[in-house]
This record gives structure tokens, C-alpha cells and sequence, in this order.
């Protein structure tokens, strides 16, 4: 019989990577990272990335893929994640996916199909987010898609864009292609991590903190140098842009560093939010001492319940 496949979510700074690597201890496993900036060489302090030194020699996958120039997209991240999960159970190990990223997340371990893409289209559509602003095509979306429109931010331009482009091709709501609540392969069970606001609040700010003291701009700086200002995808990501505003002028670095802390915030809200609507989802304390022993009986009952 194959290996379950393991995902861990939850906020960003709630303490998933820990448990992914007793669990994948305690499985035999092999992690998956499912966090859409860790993708990208060189992006390591920003993204918490664990060092390799601190793996404890379990291998991890779609660490460190791409430059900071190439876009990912989520139908390119479930490809890789799922050649890597057949990889590691083909090998009889367990694979344990870890990130922050919930729609990747959900495109991995849900049936979803992408739908195509049209050039010309979205090319139009940039260009028109370009004149008019994001804002003003996500109020076009909402006319259209309300509850596409309710799970996109509205500065969120690239997300915007491809929802208009999606209706246009395919003549459907975008919400129709968003991932349902239905594994691509039912031997899967999720495990979030649960943790209260004001210690994840608290959490946040010590990572900002040291990330900066780490050397968070020295960072941001080489990474500019490796042309991540042009970047669609790495560019946006929480941190790197408030420090490129700092080193741009735009803001002192008390600033740059307050705001990573309320952007991260706001982040690690959203996150909570969309896992919270998932009922498959088992949630073990942060603090728990049994939350290993608490998320195997889980994974264990999905075996067992596949075996009746």
C-alpha cells in the first residue's frame, strides 16, 4: 500500500517546520516544501528557510529551484509537487508538505485542473492594471465573480488578472476552477497547526526582528543585483518589498521593519482564515506536548480507514 501524504498548514511563525521534521522523523519522510517564495535561490533569511544544517538530514524538496527573475505559477508548483510525492513514495518514504502558501497547498493535495492561458489577453489585462490600477479591475471582477472577488486581495494584481482572464476564456467564474474540498488522492490528511493570536503576534515580531539582525538587507541587496526588482513573483513577497522601499528611499528601515511585521500580520490572518474553512483539516496545539503523538493517531486512522 502507498505512503499517506502528509500536509502540515497553518500560519506563517506557528511552528510547522518543527513538526514536519518529527514527523517526517518519526515516518521515515521526506519533506515537501510548499512555500512559493522558498522556491527562489538566495531568498533564505526573508522566507525562513532552514539551513541544512538544521534538517537533520531528512531530504527536502523545491527548495532553491529558481532565480529570482523567473515567475512560478501554482500550475508549475503542483507539476513539481506531485513528481516529487510520486518520487518519495515510489521510494517508500512519506512525504511531508510543509509552507505557508494555502492556494499551493490546496492545488498539490486537491482535484484541481488549471485552465489555459491566452498571451494577448493577458497582456491586455496588465496593460489595463497598468492605466487603471488594480483596484479598479478587482471592482470589474466582483461584478462579475463575487465570490472570486471575496478571496483576492485587491492590490493582489497578478491574481486579479488571471481571474478576468479565466472568465474570458472559458465563459465560467473563476471561483469554478478554484481547487474543491475533494483529495486528488485519498490517502491524505492534513494537520493544522492551532495557535492562539497573541503568541503568534508575538512570534512574528521576534522573526522580523531577526531577520533583520541576520542581515535581511544585505539580502535584499544581492538579490537586487540579481535583477529581483523585475521579478514577477519573488518581487512581491513580504519583506523583500518593504526593504526595497527602504533602500529605494522611500521609507527609513524602522519603517521597512514595522511594516514586514503588520504585512506578516495581516498575512498570517489570511492564512488562518482560509485553512479554518477546510473541515478536513486535524489541528493539534502549538504548544502541545502530544501534538507528534496526537498528529500520527491522524495519520494512522486515514491508513486504517483506507485498508477497510
Amino acid at each position: 500500500m502507498p505512503q499517506p501524504v502528509v500536509a502540515l498548514v497553518g500560519a506563517t511563525a506557528s511552528g510547522k517546520t518543527a513538526l514536519s521534521l518529527d514527523l517526517a522523523e518519526r515516518l521515515g519522510g521526506e519533506v515537501v516544501n510548499t512555500d512559493a517564495m522558498q522556491v527562489y535561490r538566495g531568498m533564505d533569511i526573508g522566507t525562513a528557510k532552514l539551513p541544512v544544517a538544521e534538517r537533520r538530514g531528512i531530504p527536502h524538496h523545491l527548495l532553491d529551484l529558481l532565480e529570482v527573475t523567473e515567475p512560478a505559477t501554482v500550475a508549475l508548483f503542483q507539476a513539481w509537487a506531485r513528481d516529487a510525492i510520486a518520487d518519495i513514495r515510489g521510494r517508500g518514504a512519506t512525504p511531508v508538505l510543509v509552507g505557508g502558501s494555502a492556494l499551493y497547498t490546496r492545488a498539490i493535495v486537491d482535484r484541481f485542473e488549471f485552465p489555459g492561458t491566452d498571451d494577448s489577453l493577458r497582456r491586455e489585462l496588465e496593460a489595463e492594471i497598468e492605466r487603471l490600477g488594480s483596484r479598479a479591475l478587482h471592482a470589474r471582477l466582483a461584478d462579475v465573480d463575487p465570490e472570486a472577488a471575496a478571496q483576492i486581495l485587491p492590490d493582489n494584481a497578478r491574481r486579479v488578472v488571471r481571474a478576468l482572464e479565466v472568465i474570458a476564456l472559458t465563459g465560467r467564474p473563476f471561483s469554478a476552477s478554484l481547487p474543491r474540498l475533494e483529495y486528488d488522492d485519498p490517502l491524505t490528511v492534513q494537520v493544522g497547526v492551532d495557535i492562539d493570536r497573541p503568541t503568534l503576534d508575538e512570534r512574528i515580531a521576534r522573526r522580523v526582528d531577526e531577520m533583520f539582525a541576520a542581515g535581511f538587507v544585505a539580502e535584499v541587496e544581492a538579490l537586487l543585483d540579481r535583477g529581483l526588482a523585475e521579478g514577477r513573483t519573488a518581487s512581491r513577497a513580504i519583506g523583500y518589498r518593504e526593504v526595497m522601499g527602504f533602500l529605494a528611499g522611500d521609507r527609513s528601515l524602522d519603517e521597512a521593519v514595522e511594516q514586514t511585521k503588520v504585512a506578516t500580520r495581516r498575512f498570517a490572518r489570511r492564512q488562518d482564515s482560509w485553512f479554518r474553512k477546510d473541515p478536513r483539516i486535524v489541528w493539534v496545539a502549538h504548544d502541545d506536548p502530544q501534538r507528534v503523538d496526537k498528529a500520527l493517531t491522524a495519520i494512522a486512522e486515514i491508513d486504517q480507514a483506507h485498508c477497510r
